[in-house]
């Protein structure tokens, strides 16, 4: 595939992409589809459809009766691997309407929907300011309102941003914080006003939990019956029964109870959580530092 693409143009390269996609996803493809998604005229779109015969002989046949080209059965990849996730994430923006189908590679939808998720808000304008921040190296005031007992009702926080993670369901950006002299969470949607009050107070290499990996190993849940383990270390894509995941320290506490990885021992039905912690010993050492430096943030 290297080779195929070393000599063409980024647009040209880009067409020839969606071309073999609509034939590998979608089993066809005309003129139409290239004028319409690129915006190329009509006798660019056949060129392009008689370059990738030429570049790719065999992978698809044309019908003249209607006037579309189809995939042959001798398809072979040559311009894209083929990849389930790059289609199912554009399933995906479609069903949660963060983009219409036309702005996709889609055009044949199946039926589809996503689970309703209640995503956190986040004021437009304070992210704006925390990204300037970010990229300056300059330090901010955030209006923030803590879940924090102590901290009833909103006050201004310094903190100095350097990075933003999520959670799966929720923003954070990663600070140091002036008011507990170390480097915290803040929910992007508890930040009700920003401004920015000077220059960094902690660089971004001094959080050692941010920079820090520790690699989770997971496999099967023992307690599960053979057949059940081999097919969920097929389904997480696993080499010999065994995963490997290296992730930020400061990330281990959301990783645990988005994977409900803290309640498995506890749970009687072992189909709940599929996977387990192998090194949970060194798991629980790694996560009791960053829990005890970082304390989650809804508490922040």
């Amino acid at each position: 595939m290297a080779d195929a693409k070393s000599d063409l143009r980024w647009g040209v390269e880009r067409r020839l992409e969606f071309i073999e996609f609509r034939l590998y996803w979608e089993g066809g493809i005309n003129r139409a589809d290239i004028t319409g998604f690129f915006g190329v005229s009509v006798p660019q779109a056949s060129k392009d459809l008689s370059h990738y015969q030429d570049l790719a002989p065999g992978n698809m046949t044309y019908d003249k009766s209607e006037k579309r080209y189809f995939v042959s059965g001798t398809f072979t990849p040559r311009f894209l691997t083929p990849d389930a996730d790059q289609y199912l994430s554009q399933l995906r923006l479609i069903a949660e309407r963060v983009r219409p189908a036309e702005e996709t590679w889609l055009s044949s939808l199946p039926g589809l929907d996503c689970m309703p998720i209640p995503y956190r808000r986040v004021d437009a304008a304070v992210l704006r300011t925390l990204i300037s921040a970010i990229r300056e190296r300059q330090a901010v005031e955030v209006r923030y309102q803590s879940m924090n007992p102590k901290r009833p009702a909103p006050i201004w926080r310094g903190i100095s941003p350097h990075a933003f993670a999520s959670d799966g369901l929720r923003w954070h950006v990663r600070a140091f914080c002036r008011l507990e002299r170390k480097f915290k969470d803040f929910l992007l949607s508890r930040c009700l006003d920003c401004r920015k009050s000077g220059p960094t107070e902690a660089d971004a290499d001094e959080d050692l939990l941010w920079n820090e990996l520790f690699t989770v190993e997971l496999r099967p849940n023992p307690r599960l019956s053979e057949d059940q383990q081999e097919i969920i270390a097929l389904d997480y894509a696993m080499d010999e029964g065994k995963l490997d995941l290296p992730i930020r320290k400061s990330l281990l506490f959301y990783f645990q109870k988005r994977l409900r990885l803290d309640v498995a021992n506890a749970l009687d039905n072992p189909q709940e959580t599929p996977v387990v912690i192998a090194n949970e010993r060194e798991f629980n050492l790694a996560l009791a530092e960053a829990t005890e430096v970082d304390p989650i943030s809804w508490t922040t």
